[in-house]
């Protein structure tokens, strides 16, 4: 098949562009390289600050489009896959639309339906949105909330799922929003008829070669614009108590704006990784810390588990979203160092069963033949 993906989020569409290759595909990657991660791509849409990025941006736009005509599969990382504001989006996607056999829509990241359906009907127990049937009002939630619902964001994002032929959602927690929606396509058929679950495709990282300095090594990263939103606030607050309490057996390293490379070191020489207390799995940062063998601190759900039909490989740190939680599963740890090698273990395993690049690649393969 000739495929075309268009946009990039944490390396998703690299990484799934070398398996669908490996696999015998033509494939190109038409993206911005996520911004500073600056992932590979065949067409370059990075978008620079200023009036001269922004007509170089527009000049390379021009010319990349009639290459990204006659393919058999096109695939949008999100329904914002370019950099332009979503009333300019409607006409590229009509263009791809009518130049191309089939759209799929790849849910990996916020949308219009994710802040919606958590905000209203919350059907989980808690998310980025709600605790119970209380609605978590952090600033950047609030932000999120108002950027998609009620704009020319949700007509876009409505648009391009109704008319698409297949939406893949990368978590349980993208996944559930469609599945429990009303809206219809075009053919009066529900969302979720050509809604599909697939992990993001990861290519798992080297191995961490364990340098145990006698302490259990504990490692966060702090975005300041998202901490309270992702539960990292309060991560750090409880492994900072720990710290006291423990300093013979604890050391706490905090990332906070550091260069991404300088990021991986810092987590590649530790032993606890803490990452997100509001998800039900592992987002793509999860994902690296467990594919480097590391106890990471994330969701761990049944339900995810269950959307991933994995029964017997759970290594997870599933942290409820509350500082006792944290507090006390981090404290198991310091008091029960044996228990650590056997989760580290299991942690690469379960990354190799359900999220490697080939396995993931031949599961969207399956999608793109029906």
């Amino acid at each position: 098949m000739k495929i075309l993906l268009v946009g990039e989020y944490s390396g998703v569409h690299y990484m799934l562009a070398e398996g669908l290759r490996e696999l015998g595909h033509e494939v190109t990657v038409a993206s911005n390289g996520d911004f500073w991660k600056d992932y590979p791509r065949d067409i370059d849409l990075q978008r620079n600050g200023g009036v001269k990025g922004i007509l170089s941006f527009f000049y390379r736009l021009c010319k990349a489009l009639p290459k990204m005509r006659g393919y058999d599969i096109v695939q949008l990382v999100n329904p914002m896959f370019l950099e332009l504001k979503a009333e300019r989006l409607f006409e590229i996607y009509d263009y791809l639309r009518k130049h191309n056999k089939r759209i799929v829509l790849a849910v990996v990241g916020d949308d219009y339906y994710y802040p919606y359906i958590n905000k209203t009907l919350m059907p989980m127990r808690y998310s980025d949105y709600n605790i119970g049937n209380e609605s978590r009002c952090t600033e950047y939630a609030k932000a999120a909330y108002n950027d998609w619902v009620g704009t020319e964001k949700e007509r876009l994002n409505k648009h391009i799922a109704k008319d698409c032929d297949a939406i893949i959602a990368g978590t349980y927690e993208y996944w559930l929003p469609y599945h429990l929606t009303e809206d219809k396509d075009k053919s009066g058929v529900p969302l979720r008829e050509k809604l599909y679950a697939v992990p993001f495709p990861f290519k798992p990282a080297d191995k961490v070669t364990s340098t145990a300095s006698g302490k259990l090594r504990v490692f966060i990263g702090i975005s300041k614009q998202r901490s309270e939103f992702k539960g990292t606030d309060i991560m750090l607050k409880a492994a900072q108590d720990l710290q006291k309490k423990y300093p013979e057996r604890m050391e706490l390293k905090i990332a906070n704006g550091i260069p991404y490379a300088e990021y991986q070191h810092m987590m590649d020489n530790s032993d606890v990784v803490m990452d997100q207390l509001y998800s039900h799995g592992p987002g793509m940062n999860g994902l690296l810390a467990l594919s480097k063998g590391l106890v990471t601190f994330t969701g761990g759900e049944p339900e995810h588990y269950d959307l991933m039909a994995e029964k017997e490989c759970r290594p997870i740190v599933n942290v409820q979203p509350s500082y006792e939680s944290v507090y006390n599963e981090l404290e198991q740890l310091l008091l029960h160092p044996e228990n650590i090698e056997n989760i580290k273990r299991q942690s690469r395993e379960y990354v190799l069963r359900n999220y490697d690049y080939m396995k993931v690649a031949k599961q969207y393969e399956e999608i793109y033949k029906k």
